[in-house]
């Protein structure tokens, strides 16, 4: 009887789910919603964060935004803005961390993802040749910089920084690689090895065993550092930087600091990884921030942007002297998703976007305006900020203390802007919005930011 009962009560549960998903998904098919339908779907969202997500999400809302903005409830987007359910629009200044260069719902992209998912495949047999990947490969050794030229395709900016530690150690067997404070590569293990930040590391210790962290920006502690690895037979592999630091606050690097890192590596037979996924994709003014310095990386790691913000995506692009350790067996690294067709037409369709309206010449013109726009706006309040600094449309604004900047946040939230702290550097706030953002939605954020940092009392 038990038996009949809980089939019973198993057959009932998958009509009930079944039901809820006919609902979301008519939801999902409609093009404008009511308000009772935002209701319910605000409602939804929150009680499933908070019994099938994770509370601590709903916590984390509550201290970075006023009032009840914490429910805001993101549902439609399109160019440089967000809206909520109810219909609020956002402009959008912190991208997803720095993933809609090519705007929000890129037409182009849209374009070639719907095209490829309704004329041709989704996904990939993985036993034949798929043509996407081989053409996307084809482009990206011809944008990037110097002679990178072979690429493994990813679906996160973690994944290529994996990528990239197991090939610089099947280059050389080699095992000791060099990082820097501050530095953020990801949170799987090998990639949050490289990571500085102790808060995300230590509930996660032992991790990958031959990381050393330097400064970044002293490149005498780096010296030290590979000569000392050296003399007690742990050679460095490789070096994995961020060309300017994303989460460590948008931290530039000094004048020179990475021709000399480069000249390093050279000098003690270690690879250069750029890890570009924040700062590829035109974010920084150049294609590539390699570019700013004219410095070639043996290896470039790309993700974030990659995709044109409509498809997760990403890649790792070498030296062919480094990408053949592969060649004999090109299963020794794979990933089931990584170069899908869906992934490839968007990262193709993106990189056409961003040539043929010249989106990184864009992003260095739009973002010294913002730049110094911001630095105007900042002018009499410098007891709460500390600096504004950046490079194209990859901005930091830092505060005195941690308390300024959430109070910040908060209030340009409330007032219609969307920004953030970076990881690793809480007092500091980002400013990456689309590389399409127009110079009166760049003066509104502005605004914005005067009006609320007049308002902000000193914490």
């Amino acid at each position: 009887m038990s038996i009949d009962v809980t089939r019973e009560s198993k057959s009932e549960k998958l009509q009930n789910v079944s039901k809820y998903i006919e609902k979301v998904l008519s939801l999902v098919e409609k093009e404008q919603i009511t308000e009772e339908d935002a209701a319910w779907i605000t409602k939804e969202t929150v009680d499933g964060f908070r019994e099938y997500v994770n509370p601590g999400f709903l916590e984390y809302r509550k201290t970075v935004t006023e009032g009840g903005q914490f429910a805001a409830v993101e549902w439609s987007d399109n160019g440089a803005c967000f809206k909520d359910v109810n219909g609020k629009e956002y402009i959008d200044c912190l991208g997803g961390f720095g993933i809609y260069n090519v705007g929000h719902r890129n037409p182009k992209v849209v374009k070639a993802v719907t095209d490829q998912l309704l004329k041709h495949q989704a996904l990939h047999s993985q036993d034949l040749l798929d043509p996407l990947r081989a053409m996307l490969a084809k482009i990206l050794a011809e944008i990037t910089p110097g002679d990178l030229k072979y690429a493994f395709f990813t679906n996160s900016g973690t994944e290529s920084v994996e990528a990239a530690l197991k090939l610089a150690k099947m280059y050389s067997e080699r095992t000791t690689f060099i990082s820097t404070t501050r530095a953020f590569h990801g949170k799987s293990l090998g990639s949050l090895s490289g990571t500085a930040k102790g808060m995300f590391r230590k509930p996660f210790l032992p991790l990958i065993p031959g990381f050393r962290h330097v400064q970044y920006g002293d490149i005498e502690m780096m010296r030290k550092t590979f000569e000392t690895c050296a003399l007690v037979g742990e050679d460095v592999a490789a070096v994995i930087l961020e060309p300017i630091q994303g989460e460590g606050g948008i931290i530039l690097p000094p004048e020179g600091y990475l021709k000399q890192v480069r000249e390093l590596c050279d000098e003690f037979g270690a690879l250069l990884i750029f890890d570009e996924v924040q700062t590829g994709m035109g974010r920084t003014g150049k294609m590539f921030a390699a570019e700013l310095y004219d410095v070639v990386p043996d290896i470039i790691c790309l993700a974030k942007a990659f995709g044109g913000g409509v498809m997760p995506a990403g890649a790792v692009v070498a030296k062919e002297e480094v990408f053949k350790s592969w060649f004999p067996n090109p299963f020794m690294h794979t990933t089931t998703f990584g170069g899908n067709p869906l992934a490839c037409a968007a990262a193709i369709a993106t990189i056409g976007v961003l040539i043929d309206e010249k989106l990184p010449e864009r992003a260095a013109v739009v973002g010294e305006y913002f730049l110094n726009e911001l630095k105007k706006a900042a002018v009499g309040h410098e007891d709460k900020v500390q600096e504004i600094r950046g490079q194209g449309l990859m901005i930091g604004i830092e505060f005195h203390k941690d308390e300024i900047g959430y109070e910040v946040s908060k209030g340009m939230f409330d007032n219609g802007v969307l920004v953030a702290g970076t990881l690793i550097n809480s007092k500091t706030i980002r400013i990456e919005p689309a590389l399409t953002i127009s110079y009166e939605e760049v003066d509104k954020v502005v605004s914005t930011f005067k009006k609320v940092l007049e308002n902000v009392k000193e914490v």
